[in-house]
């Protein structure tokens, strides 16, 4: 076995989801995290087919994301007075697992934190590529040397920047952006959410953790803002522009916002990328392939994607070469598949005006009743499942 030292750039879900795999497989994992700790809050995120749960198993967690499961029933579509709309089912939402991004990262990092260096509050600041490894420079650690460095820190990567070019070449911007923060469940919602839509916006509220506490969410058109994503004030002020008597509950989760502990601000977009190595270089989840969190299989194509190039790196014994190739083989066609589920989402979750809302809500009032009623969830469902995986547990250290 040879390129046994990897550096991983991100410990969301891709992150730590690799180095689980590249420890089991005898390779030596190091996480780099820009953030000083794990990130919590953040939207609920699904889990759906044999696919997912088989990997999921496989790691030993299946267990623990059952147990942190959000159990969430149908969603209410609701007018300014929150009379009930429409409903749309949870099996639409919610697949066979879904569990909130802050709890799957906790349980992923239990899951390594022991045989995996983790490295808080730092960040790659230039990779220089020989015949033998990579030199890595970073914000505040020392340089060090890796045999392979793995970019899985999301749409806006680092390391996809560093080594592949800017941003604007791979992210296409789907034309929304979002917020969520975590609140009081002063509506008293049981497992269950009410979302309110409005031309070219729509503001939700779920229920979460078992109906302790509640998660705001915001969804609203626009073209690209230049905004520095580290600016949470000015993000704040943007959100209160666009919703500032919007209606609903609107304005009162404007004032809950500025109170939260974990406010999260970004646009929605994908990633697209005609190859996702260079040299020693790979990349991983969103970082490679967003697919967008409107299509519901970012964080099922981020388990896959880490599953498949830690079993491929194996396969090769460490030769990086024959494994990124193997690599963008296997999952290429998946990932496309992925992304497909986020196309057109946008306009149907965030109608252009009042009166698209309004037809949008009848026409879900009236789902229930007409043909093909599941058709999305199973869409889904095959989409989620359309990959053969290889069986990698032979080349596990035991």
């Amino acid at each position: 076995m040879k390129n046994r030292n990897v550096l991983i750039s991100g410990a969301s879900v891709a992150g730590p989801a690799l180095a689980y795999w590249l420890r089991r497989h005898g390779f030596n994992p190091t996480i780099v995290e820009r953030a000083p700790a794990l990130r919590d809050g953040g939207y609920a995120v699904d889990f759906r087919g044999e696919v997912h749960l088989s990997i999921l198993r496989r790691m030993g967690i299946l267990a623990d994301l059952e147990r942190a499961r959000t159990g969430m029933g149908s969603m209410a579509y609701v007018n300014s007075a929150g009379k009930v709309q429409a409903k749309m089912p949870a099996d639409l939402f919610a697949g066979d697992i879904e569990i909130l991004r802050g709890d799957l990262v906790r349980i992923l990092y239990d899951a390594t934190k022991d045989h995996t260096e983790y490295i808080f509050g730092d960040s790659i600041t230039s990779l220089a590529e020989d015949d033998h490894g990579v030199t890595v420079t970073f914000e505040r650690t020392p340089p060090r040397r890796f045999d392979l460095v793995i970019g899985a820190d999301g749409l806006h990567s680092n390391t996809r920047r560093l080594t592949f070019g800017p941003e604007e070449q791979f992210v296409k911007h789907l034309g929304l952006y979002c917020a969520i923060f975590t609140t009081s469940n002063y509506l008293g919602l049981d497992h269950t959410g009410h979302a309110y839509r409005t031309g070219g916006k729509v503001v939700m509220l779920h229920s979460s953790r078992h109906n302790a506490e509640a998660r705001a969410v915001f969804y609203f058109s626009s073209p690209e803002l230049d905004l520095n994503r580290r600016d949470v004030a000015r993000q704040q002020a943007v959100l209160a522009e666009q919703y500032t008597g919007n209606g609903w509950q609107s304005d009162r989760l404007l004032n809950e916002m500025r109170h939260a502990p974990d406010f999260y601000f970004d646009s929605v977009g994908q990633v697209h990328m005609d190859t996702w190595t260079r040299g020693r270089v790979a990349l991983v989840g969103d970082a490679a392939y967003c697919p967008s969190s409107l299509s519901g299989m970012g964080s099922g194509l981020a388990l896959v994607g880490a599953y498949v190039l830690a079993g491929e790196l194996a396969a090769a014994q460490g030769d990086h070469r024959v494994a990124f190739a193997r690599y963008e083989e296997e999952l290429r066609e998946y990932a496309v598949g992925c992304q497909k589920m986020g196309d057109g989402v946008a306009g149907l979750m965030v109608p252009g005006s009042r009166f698209v809302a309004g037809l949008l809500n009848r026409y879900y009032k009236l789902m229930p009743y007409l043909p093909g009623k599941n058709m999305a969830a199973k869409i889904a469902r095959r989409t989620a499942e359309n990959i053969t995986l290889r069986d990698y547990r032979d080349l596990a250290l035991r």
